[in-house]
């Protein structure tokens, strides 16, 4: 799916497709976790590039659900740190993928980046 620079209500377009593709995939619990994580990462790529993203969603042959955000800057994207960062309102996404994520990461290309997460099935 592809987001206009900007369109945070496309937020809840891509959550409704997700969770839509999971009941259709048969993983119909992995939706809450896979749409909490997955509009921190698309709200922080239109947010904190001034550009569009692009969200894709894969489930693997070993049911890992793996869901990737890319956008067209190189920034690497930074968690809030500091005594404060626990009671902040803003700036916490990343938090939230390092904590309920099976694993996740940043990999740079040569037009921008991909963040991405998986998640396991039980």
């Amino acid at each position: 799916m592809t987001l206009d620079a900007a369109d945070l209500v496309a937020v809840g377009a891509v959550r409704r497709r997700l969770r839509s593709a999971l009941g259709h995939w048969g993983v119909p619990e992995l939706a809450d976790t896979a749409e909490l994580l997955s509009s921190e990462l698309v709200t922080n790529a239109l947010l904190h590039t001034g550009q569009g993203a692009v969200f894709d969603a894969v489930l693997t042959a070993d049911l890992r659900l793996r869901i990737e955000v890319q956008d067209s800057v190189t920034r690497l994207p930074g968690r809030r740190r500091g005594a404060d960062a626990e009671y902040a309102t803003s700036g916490r996404g990343l938090l939230l993928v390092e904590a309920l994520a099976d694993s996740w990461g940043v990999q740079l290309r040569g037009d921008g980046k991909v963040t991405w997460f998986e998640l396991v099935t039980a």
